[in-house]
């Protein structure tokens, strides 16, 4: 049965678009979306340069880099193109232009992948190899590893080849974005034909083979060759009677944003499958090319692919990086990575043997990747097994593979629970694996649904609804963060569990809203996109303003661009509200600007763990104002998306959040950096004193987790003392786990990390 988009002519429909900026606001008093984004991967690249961090690390961050701009040129750099090739005359509010854009930046990342190859060059590839852990150029093969490699050759990828010839009969070859490829350079060895005309082909390198050839047996130190060198070695063999003169590794990035008129599609998934194979074959973006490729031949790609020579990436250094990632994991290397970390017992869920009872009793808070995400798949799994749960109400955006929530989910449903999921298709990057799971749902019995028309489901929440004797008990978790499994323990976010009466109606009302055809309800505690969130914002900043010096704003998010809350922001500032932001990734404030942002300052954090909450504390006077959110303040979070902002009203809550969260954000001097007004930044401990200790927050919670977890084993009864033990144990998935969060995901870019991304190497890029 196909699954159908429900039609909705609720008042949601209308949207307009956010207001204009007020004029006494200038452009020059914007950074530029694009290259802040790209600065903040520079921010990632710190990472790899830093000589304090593990080895290991810094090749993961490494990869982290090369995946933030890939998804960065399909979707921020093509959109930029199509507004050239459109003639669209549309600028953001700093008033560059599309043309101005792309050109600077082309020159800020060509920078960037220049700095990214010196590292791998210089630093990570040498410590390497003095691990035992070698790649192998093929000058520098032994004669047996040759031999080795012309039978693996011959027996195990030459099979896989196709040789494409390009000439007036074969056109240049329609490649997949991101794919692996060889350009070859030929000549006809044929005495009839000049020894000066060359004819070009190219090798797909296939996907499905391993891109690691490893060259030693097991317990010898490790040598490996990459597939397309080995290619490179025998490729006269797929062009018999020609010489090879000229051959190079290149990889092509495409425009790969989905185009879908929903209003047009009866059926959505059929839709959006049928675009996801069209977007494989998208307008080509940038051309990367190993250095060592002759001019030529470049010259010969670029014209094939309609590039600009700006569009060109010479890499000195295997290309796509993040292919690497095996590396990190390999035993020679052990000493080099971070500590291995786990999330540590959390109570009062920690030796629970009732999630509903406690959750009755009082809010309950969750800071992963320090607490366990672990207590969120059991709240569902225990609902699902639970003979007294009626109903379940989940939202997905994005989750992991094997999601265990959605295991769970489709039991709550054979065990004959009412299930409803709102499954987002449209969400970056994860569309096939959304559909995937949108499939499964329905045949065990579960009503899906896909939201609103034009809109992104993109809030994270969950209804239990239980029978408790005569009454009706509801509890609800919300969340910061996805229900992803995988990348919880690389994310740092927020979650909330509450039985609150009003906050259950909320959820309820949220939940008709989204699967009927209700019109938008009164809320009771939710600020919901794009239903006035973007004018509840507003009003908060502009209560703090009017109380001038006694105002106080701290907020931290992923990113920060709508013109109109910046705006509100440098009133604030001007009024003597003293405003701290903790902005991972791209941010479009200029702070420090005399007479409009002397008393705002810009944080951002880039550490193992990739910083992803989103927190918004308003002073008011002294009285803790706290509330947690979905959104990023972004235009398309305001316009695009539903999403949702609630407060925190447990007073001991709100004070962890505050006093244990943000000012020790704000007191970060190992990784955090501070945005200067050019847009540049600079990190908090070159401000420090000569001998100053430095203060790392994600270390700084870590510690308080393994305290509170060591202080709960002491103070418990001996039988409870053992389940907290063997729960604080790692295992081993949790232990090996990649530390660094970062789709560091696109800038809003490009989003929420997207599942094409192994778990390994989250993006950075901004699109949560």
């Amino acid at each position: 049965m196909a699954i159908r988009k429900k039609r909705n002519s609720s008042p949601l429909r209308v949207l307009g678009e956010a207001p204009r900026l007020p004029d006494s606001v200038t452009a020059n008093l914007f950074l530029n979306r694009e290259l802040s984004w790209l600065e903040f991967n520079a921010r990632v690249l710190e990472e790899a340069q830093d000589p304090l961090v593990p080895v290991a690390e810094r090749l993961k961050f490494l990869g982290i880099v090369g995946s933030n701009l890939d998804e960065f040129f399909m979707v921020r750099v093509a959109g930029l193109k199509q507004q050239l090739s459109g003639n669209v005359s549309q600028t953001p509010p700093d008033g560059m232009s599309a043309a101005a854009q792309l050109t600077a930046i082309s020159l800020r990342t060509h920078e960037i992948v220049a700095e990214q190859y010196r590292v791998w060059r210089n630093d990570v590839a040498p410590v390497l190899n003095a691990r035992g852990v070698n790649l192998v150029p093929p000058s520098n093969l032994s004669p047996t590893e040759r031999k080795f490699v012309n039978d693996y050759f011959t027996q195990g990828i030459w099979p896989v080849l196709t040789p494409l010839a390009v000439d007036p009969g074969h056109p240049f070859p329609v490649l997949r974005n991101r794919s692996m490829n060889l350009a070859i350079w030929l000549q006809n060895e044929a005495d009839h034909l000049s020894q000066s005309e060359t004819i070009a082909a190219v090798v797909q390198v296939p996907s499905v083979l391993p891109r690691l050839v490893p060259l030693s047996e097991p317990g010898q130190p490790y040598r490996f060759a990459l597939l397309e060198d080995v290619i490179a070695m025998h490729v006269g063999q797929l062009f018999p009677g020609f010489r090879v003169v000229g051959c190079g590794a290149f990889r092509v990035t495409r425009n790969f944003d989905l185009s879908i008129d929903e209003d047009e599609a009866d059926d959505l998934l059929k839709t959006i499958q049928k675009e996801l194979r069209r977007r494989e074959r998208g307008n080509a973006v940038r051309l990367e090319v190993t250095e060592d490729a002759p001019t030529e031949l470049i010259g010969f790609l670029r014209t094939s692919l309609k590039l600009e020579p700006d569009d060109v990436y010479r890499v000195g250094g295997p290309l796509q990086l993040a292919d690497l990632m095996p590396l990190r994991d390999r035993e020679e290397l052990a000493s080099l990575r971070d500590e291995p970390f786990s999330p540590q017992p959390a109570p009062p869920l920690g030796d629970a043997d009732d999630f509903f009872k406690v959750i009755a009793e009082r809010d309950v808070l969750l800071h992963h990747p320090y607490d366990p995400y672990q207590d969120v798949v059991e709240f569902i799994s225990e609902a699902a097994d639970d003979p007294n749960v009626l109903a379940i109400k989940q939202t997905l955006y994005r989750t992991s593979a094997d999601s265990p929530i959605v295991r769970a989910l489709i039991r709550a449903a054979e065990n004959g629970k009412q299930v409803t999921t709102v499954v987002e298709l449209k969400a970056r990057f994860d569309e096939a694996p959304n559909i995937a799971w949108a499939r499964v749902l329905e045949e065990a019995g579960v009503n899906v649904v896909y939201g609103l028309l034009g809109l992104k489901t993109h809030c994270k929440v969950a209804l239990v609804v239980r029978r408790e004797g005569a009454r009706i008990a509801r509890y609800a978790h919300l969340s910061t963060g996805n229900y992803n499994p995988s990348t919880a323990r690389l994310y740092s976010d927020l979650s909330y569990f509450t039985a609150r009466p009003a906050i259950a109606d909320d959820v309820g009302a949220l939940f008709n809203l989204l699967t009927g055809y209700s019109s938008p309800p009164s809320w009771q505690r939710f600020a919901v996109a794009p239903l006035g969130l973007h004018e509840r914002i507003l009003k908060l900043i502009e209560a703090e303003a009017a109380l001038g010096t006694r105002g106080r704003i701290i907020a931290k998010m992923n990113s920060l661009v709508d013109p109109q809350v910046i705006a509100a922001l440098y009133r604030a500032s001007q009024a003597g509200v003293s405003i701290d932001l903790i902005v991972r990734g791209i941010c479009c404030l200029r702070p420090g600007v005399p007479g409009v942002s002397d008393n705002i300052r810009v944080t951002s954090v880039v550490d193992r763990f990739l910083e992803h909450a989103r927190i918004f504390y308003f002073g008011a006077d002294g009285l803790r104002h706290v509330y947690l959110s979905s959104a990023d303040w972004m235009p398309r979070n305001f316009v695009r998306r539903i999403e949702i902002m609630f407060p925190i009203e447990d007073e001991a809550l709100k004070a962890r959040i505050v006093e244990q969260i943000l000012e020790v954000e704000l007191r970060d001097t190992a990784k955090a950096r501070h945005l200067l007004p050019d847009g540049h930044y600079v990190r908090a401990s070159k401000k420090l004193e000569a001998g100053a200790a430095l203060l790392r927050s994600q270390v700084h919670f870590m510690e308080n987790a393994r305290e509170r977890a060591r202080a709960e084993v002491a103070s418990a009864p001996r039988s409870i003392a053992g389940t907290f033990v063997a729960r604080a144990k790692p295992d081993s998935e949790t232990a090996a786990a990649p530390t660094a969060a970062l789709r560091l995901s696109v800038a809003g870019a490009p989003n929420d990390a997207p599942s094409d991304v192994p778990p390994e190497l989250p993006k950075a890029i901004v699109n949560s």
